[in-house]
């Protein structure tokens, strides 16, 4: 566990140094004002574009941190042939995947932290612009804790896209685990299609095979509860516990997957 921490804490620490991480961070911070001046063009519906503009972008700007740099955690130790030397180090190979898996992690919950922040304080200042009467109306306050649900599974699905990203990288380039990762993130959110798929095909083979990927491809559409957090309608505390237990189970296979292929890996 602590040669897993100290691949962590320098995979958070060159996570942190990279520019990039800070340009995506910058931008959904603007984003999110952006949303609190689009807002005012709408009459009535102000608290609630900005909280359906702000969740849509941090779960945006927090895929692109885990895809693009989830996709060269091994693949630049391997192309800068710095790998070499770690493995000759008594570090197992397994440490160094989870501990690679468990610093983005940790740089994703963060970044995911300080937006959250920005997203919140854009709340309380617009908070401050309407009357009680106006605010009394409104389905939720303008600071709804609520929203930490919408939030949290978020982050959940965020995780499991670094898994992905992190899968990928141990067998294939950068510009194709960006792209398998990209297609299961897409297709993980029309998942439910596949398993009515029987319903707009005759063949019975290819539906059979729709419903089998069905259980087998991740699905992401389950962590989106934004719409019922925006309209304050309620979400059961068993399903954000049974989604959330989905989510790190799928993890988990995944990063066995990773360490099984990459612990078979020839680097000589």
């Amino acid at each position: 566990m602590r040669v897993i921490g100290h691949v962590a804490v320098n995979v958070f620490k060159e996570s942190v140094r990279d520019k990039v991480l800070y340009s995506l961070v910058a931008f959904a911070a603007l984003l999110i004002g952006v949303a609190y001046l689009i807002g005012q063009l709408t009459a009535g519906q102000d608290v609630k574009i900005i909280k359906d503009l702000g969740l849509a972008a941090i779960a945006t700007f927090g895929l692109l941190i885990a895809v693009f740099i989830g996709i060269g955690l091994v693949w630049k130790e391997v192309d800068r042939r710095s790998i070499y030397s770690l493995l000759s180090k008594p570090i197992r190979r397994h440490e160094f995947i989870l501990g690679k898996y468990a610093g983005l992690s940790l740089t994703l919950i963060v970044n995911v932290a300080i937006m959250t922040l920005a997203f919140y304080a854009v709340l309380a200042y617009m908070n401050t612009q309407f009357s009680e009467a106006s605010r009394s109306v409104w389905p939720a306050p303008a600071t709804d804790p609520g929203m930490l649900r919408a939030i949290g599974l978020i982050v959940v699905e965020l995780l499991l896209v670094t898994a992905i990203a992190l899968f990928f990288s141990t067998f294939s380039s950068p510009l194709l685990s960006a792209g398998l990762t990209f297609g299961l993130w897409v297709i993980g959110h029309f998942n439910a299609d596949l398993r009515n798929f029987e319903a707009v095909v005759e063949s019975k083979t290819a539906a059979y095979l729709a419903r089998g990927l069905y259980y087998v491809l991740p699905n992401f559409a389950a962590f989106d509860i934004k719409t019922q957090v925006v309209n304050a309608l309620p979400v059961a505390p068993s399903y954000l516990a049974a989604t959330t237990a989905y989510g790190l189970v799928y993890i988990s296979f995944l990063l066995v997957g990773a360490v099984v292929i990459f612990s078979r890996r020839d680097f000589k």
